[in-house]
């Protein structure tokens, strides 16, 4: 009876900032979307509702997922791998296509994008993988071989979406660096991976194109957004102009509710408003590295590793695609951007590391 009580003890703190980024990521979007979902659509409630029901669904998921426990979802990393690369095939043969990119299946009335749910699928393969082969990951040969299996799914993913590329591969590298004893080999690793980013990014016209842009915006017709995005975040100030009083996002910064969202956190709430929210993450974050140093097992740990990786890469590019410290990317920030699949993904990726902090000692 003790054991039963201690395995439903979650990470409290974990648990807590999860919610609370859930709800303030609703009140947000509904903040940022009500304009555009009342010009496009005739109703101001109209990405709420969809985010609205994707999140119930997946707080619903999450709960479940976060009871069972994770040594049962092992048979499950394969299959759940292979139908990522599937799922990503289906995508350049038969995917939808909005505003230039091919991200989206549609089944019936209902649209995803698999790139979401190969995040989560590549975090428990690849912690399997390693697990299993933690006393030979010494070797470089090994490395490259725990490596080896991601870079299909990052090619297929970041055909059409190289955002959520950088984020698999980064996901990847933070698991296997995690488990690696020798730290020397990923200097030269490093500069593989930036020698072949290099040539990707070389190979289309318009990724070089993106690096013009963001040096210079003011000189380019696509660089408006990311002006608009900018002025957003200077007239917000230290307080900001109030909840839902954004000037921005009335057509002047393009689908607000997206990528670009935390311009208009930063203009409605200000500095001290997106600080807080900055804040929340880092807690997140933190919870994360404390349950992967506390996990009762490799595969715990670099479960916990692996969402803790997501969310700090996700978070730090989406906020310096915003700030113009990097170059666009079309990358959303987690809980907040508008995103159905997304935002159930990630809650039942949350799931998954609850299950593994309910197990810590």
């Amino acid at each position: 009876m003790e054991r039963s009580k201690k395995k439903r003890r979650y990470d409290e703190t974990m648990l807590a900032v999860i919610l609370i980024l859930a709800a303030i990521g609703l009140v947000l979007l509904y903040s940022t979307s009500a304009y555009n979902g009342r010009v496009k659509f005739h109703d101001p409630l109209y990405y709420l509702k969809k985010q609205g029901f994707a999140t119930v669904l997946g707080l619903i998921g999450m709960a479940v997922i976060s009871k069972i426990d994770y040594h049962r979802w092992v048979p499950f990393a394969l299959p759940g791998y292979l139908a990522a690369i599937a799922l990503s095939v289906a995508v350049m043969l038969f995917g939808d296509e909005y505003n230039g990119s091919k991200r989206w299946l549609s089944l019936g009335p209902v649209s995803f994008q698999p790139s979401e749910f190969a995040k989560v699928a590549v975090i428990l393969f690849l912690a399997c993988l390693v697990s299993k082969n933690v006393h030979r990951m010494d070797k470089a040969r090994t490395l490259i071989l725990m490596l080896l299996p991601v870079l299909p799914i990052v090619g297929l993913v970041g055909a059409s979406n190289l955002s959520t590329a950088i984020i698999i591969l980064g996901i990847a590298v933070v698991l296997i660096f995690t488990a690696s004893p020798k730290y020397s080999h990923f200097i030269w690793m490093g500069s593989v991976g930036a020698a072949f980013m290099a040539i990707f990014l070389a190979m289309e016209s318009y990724r070089l194109e993106r690096i013009a842009i963001w040096q210079h915006p003011e000189n380019y017709e696509k660089g408006y957004q990311t002006l608009q995005g900018l002025y957003a975040i200077g007239s917000g100030g230290l307080f900001g102009r109030g909840l839902g009083n954004s000037v921005q996002k009335l057509g002047f910064l393009p689908e607000a509710q997206n990528d670009m969202i935390f311009s208009i956190i930063c203009e409605e709430l200000g500095l001290v408003g997106a600080g807080i929210i900055i804040i929340l993450f880092l807690i997140l974050i933190w919870r994360f590295f404390v349950t992967a140093t506390k996990a009762p097992d490799l595969l715990g740990a670099l479960i916990s590793a692996g969402a803790m990786a997501h969310m700090m890469i996700q978070v730090i590019l989406n906020i310096a695609v915003v700030t113009n410290s990097i170059p666009n990317t079309g990358i959303t920030l987690p809980f907040i951007s508008y995103g159905g699949t997304s935002v159930m993904f990630l809650l039942l990726e949350m799931g998954l590391v609850l299950n593994v902090s309910s197990l810590v000692e």
